[in-house]
């Protein structure tokens, strides 16, 4: 019966495991925070909160601060995070770089997509919506001067950042918390999606470099075209003794 019902499933489209046996972002996230006893995430491309809910759905008690680069999904996002939890803070708007100043953004029609870079034709193929509808400009800050406020120094901090190519950046102007920081979760790309993104080799050497050693990975965005995968979430500890 179970086999049965695994490939019925399976014929609509689902795959279902156990969670404990499971490769899904919920599952290893809920493993890296448990190994690093990250008591502070940063959540930097917040957007309207799916990944706060996602930590709150997993049971984390720790302080979480989100930052959103757009006005409007920002004031949407206060307001979601203020009716889930108190331990819920968001940042002052702003987006997040290696300098300090203002940037134009292009927001994409999902907002999900939107980027301080071009968007390449091989994320717009395999993702139409993802087009850019607008551009703002907005106030950039560098993450270790606009979070330092909000975390306190005994923090062992847990950074999640999906800038849509732009994380790099953000890993740049973070250089001051990266000594308390046990794990970061980072959007990687495995195909060149925006310009001037850096490559996944490129990124997976800088984080080396800067003291992280991966701790895993799950697909997070694939050309349903021809089952490429495009992106994939890598998920980082600190590199032991």
């Amino acid at each position: 019966m179970r086999i049965w019902i695994h490939r019925l499933l399976r014929g609509l489209g689902w795959e279902v495991q156990r969670f404990k046996n499971s490769n899904g972002e919920a599952r290893v996230l809920a493993d890296i925070l448990r190994f690093t006893r990250a008591d502070v995430v940063l959540d930097v491309g917040a957007n309207l909160g799916q990944f706060g809910d996602q930590l709150l759905s997993l049971g984390y008690g720790g302080k979480l601060v989100s930052f959103e680069a757009i006005p409007n999904v920002h004031s949407q996002l206060l307001q979601h995070a203020r009716q889930r939890s108190p331990a819920w803070i968001v940042a002052p708007c702003a987006a997040l770089g290696s300098r300090r100043g203002s940037i134009d953004i292009n927001i994409s029609a999902n907002v999900l997509s939107s980027s301080v870079l071009p968007m390449r034709e091989a994320h717009l193929a395999a993702a139409p919506t993802s087009n850019y509808v607008d551009r703002q400009t907005v106030a950039m800050e560098r993450l270790d001067e606009l979070a330092r406020p909000l975390v306190p120094a005994s923090a062992r901090l847990f950074i999640k950042i999906d800038t849509q190519g732009y994380e790099l950046e953000v890993l740049k102007g973070a250089t001051d918390l990266l000594p308390q920081t046990a794990g970061v979760q980072i959007e990687l790309s495995l195909v060149p999606l925006y310009e001037g993104a850096p490559t996944f080799l490129g990124m997976m050497q800088y984080l080396q470099a800067v003291g992280f050693e991966p701790f895993g990975m799950v697909p997070v965005f694939r050309d349903v075209r021809s089952g490429r995968l495009l992106q994939v979430d890598g998920f980082f500890t600190r590199i032991g003794p």
